[in-house]
């Protein structure tokens, strides 16, 4: 398995009591699948995903991510590991207001370390996003969707085996946040990334292979969605890793 959570609690205090967010999740999610977590405002569907990526610790349980046991590296030593196989697409697209589209996507190239072609690594990936000719423009400059799509060229430029996208298309309107779930399962297709995502549109839901729904901190329901699922050995996505 890719993910395997067990136990996972998260209580917070709010006024000198305890306030639970998420109560006793057990989760898998096998490689190169893509699952969907949905669930009412309040429901711990952001909290979950910040655990299984290793962005907050849990009050209780584990959380293995390809092969490791996040709870048992450092906090540096998390930061390390997310910086060579997980990426992350939010809702405020998070790009450095300060720098180009090209120059976005080299941040992360850069901080794993040099090496030749990082510059034609990212152009590349603009491309395969579709802005090619918007590279040099700033984030100001660009759309909302515009601005999505320079964060989903981020997010992929390390070629993460896990990418995690909360709420990616809640700024956008509904023609460009379909575009933008497109593009985010064709690279779940292509590149072979593992991915999850937090989202209250259902529609957008039913694109993936698979449905977990929260309420109340627990998940209440896990069920197949509309898009095949991969096979057990990955076969079915044949394609290259960009």
């Amino acid at each position: 398995m890719m993910i395997v959570a067990q136990g996972l609690e998260k209580t917070y205090t709010s006024g000198g009591r305890p306030l639970p967010v998420l109560r006793d999740i057990d989760l898998e999610v096998a490689p190169e699948s893509f699952v969907a977590v949905v669930g009412p405002s309040g429901s711990g569907k952001t909290t979950l995903l910040g655990l299984l990526a290793g962005l907050d610790v849990p009050s209780a349980g584990r959380v293995v991510l390809d092969g490791q046991d996040l709870f048992a590296l450092t906090e540096d030593e998390r930061a390390g590991f997310r910086a060579e196989r997980v990426g992350f697409v939010f809702q405020t697209f998070h790009l450095l207001p300060t720098l180009t589209a090209l120059e976005n996507v080299l941040v992360p190239l850069e901080l794993r370390g040099g090496g030749r072609g990082l510059r034609s690594r990212a152009t590349e990936l603009l491309d395969h996003v579709g802005l090619g000719d918007r590279m040099h423009h700033y984030p100001a400059q660009l759309s909302g969707g515009e601005q999505q799509r320079v964060a989903l060229a981020r997010a992929f430029a390390n070629q993460p085996r896990i990418l995690f996208a909360d709420e990616p298309t809640g700024n956008l309107d509904q023609e460009t946040g379909a575009a933008i779930v497109a593009m985010l399962e064709e690279l779940n297709r292509e590149a072979r990334t593992t991915l999850v995502m937090v989202t209250h549109d259902q529609a957008l839901a039913e694109r993936a292979h698979r449905i977990v729904r929260l309420a109340g901190g627990c998940i209440v329901a896990d069920e197949e969605a509309g898009a095949p699922a991969p096979s057990a050995d990955g076969t079915d996505s044949a394609a290259p890793r960009p």
